[in-house]
């Protein structure tokens, strides 16, 4: 295999190189965001600006711009919490089990996963600005929204699923050894599964974006925060029950303070 794709013999340069792409993800989600004087105009005049807004510009909160800006969101946030399975990967594969080929079609399948929520997460946001639920920059305009956004994400926390999702993530090299086969294209299907496990973890931390706003920079660090923790064995299972009950409390919250 070739010495780029050796995660765990990366030098400073590949890390530069990675995380270069990162933080470009970043950069291109913040030149996205609306500028100050227009938020501050959005204040001021509330849903009557929003309404010229997307007459004026009608891209602003179409489809595939809110794609794009998902799909980005999606990578910046995944790629820290990807990195321990892709590198097990390689370890397994130094051994002779596995090919760079291999590690590309692993790669290309977990992407496929994220392209897919990015595309149902954008629908959502599209299907939302047009009832008026959500701001065309991703932000719930609804306390009863935000409240069952926030209890959804908090129950979950608790799930079976959220944990045996976790499980397979804390601990890739027995998903590897769970899944590996010597047959074609296995690299593909195990990158599709480790994509879904993934979702299966961070999908409702992920639609409280519609909470924080999509565009929300501070949202996405925090969450990225939270998400990456959670795949740490020792730290992860401390948190992830602890992190319901703050939810399940924030949207009792919201939904008192927003009906009063």
């Amino acid at each position: 295999m070739i010495a780029a794709w050796r995660i765990r013999r990366m030098t400073g340069a590949h890390w530069l190189t990675l995380y270069g792409l990162v933080l470009g993800a970043w950069a291109v989600l913040y030149a996205m965001q609306l500028p100050a004087d227009l938020r501050a105009a959005a204040d001021l005049y509330g849903a009557a600006f929003w309404a010229a807004l997307c007459t004026v510009e009608p891209g602003l909160a179409g489809y595939p711009g809110v794609f794009a800006m998902w799909a980005l969101m999606s990578a910046a946030m995944m790629a820290p919490t990807a990195l321990p399975a892709l590198a097990t990967y390689e370890d397994l594969a130094a051994t002779g089990a596995g090919t760079g080929r291999g590690f590309i079609e692993l790669l290309a399948g977990y992407l496929a996963v994220w392209l897919g929520f990015s595309g149902l997460a954008a629908g959502a946001q599209v299907a939302l600005s047009g009832a008026g639920l959500v701001t065309p920059l991703g932000e719930s305009t609804s306390p009863v929204l935000s409240a069952a956004l926030l209890a959804g994400a908090g129950a979950y926390q608790f799930s079976a699923l959220k944990d045996a999702c976790l499980s397979k993530c804390r601990q890739p090299l027995t998903f590897f050894m769970e899944h590996w086969r010597g047959t074609r294209w296995n690299a593909l299907g195990m990158g599709l599964r480790l994509g879904a496990v993934c979702l299966g973890c961070c999908w409702a931390l992920m639609a409280l974006a519609f909470v924080g706003g999509t565009m929300s920079l501070a949202w996405m660090g925090l969450a990225t925060l939270v998400m990456v923790l959670e795949k740490l064995p020792e730290i992860g299972r401390p948190v992830t029950r602890p992190l319901g009950a703050v939810l399940l409390a924030a949207a009792a919250a919201v939904l008192v303070t927003g009906l009063a």
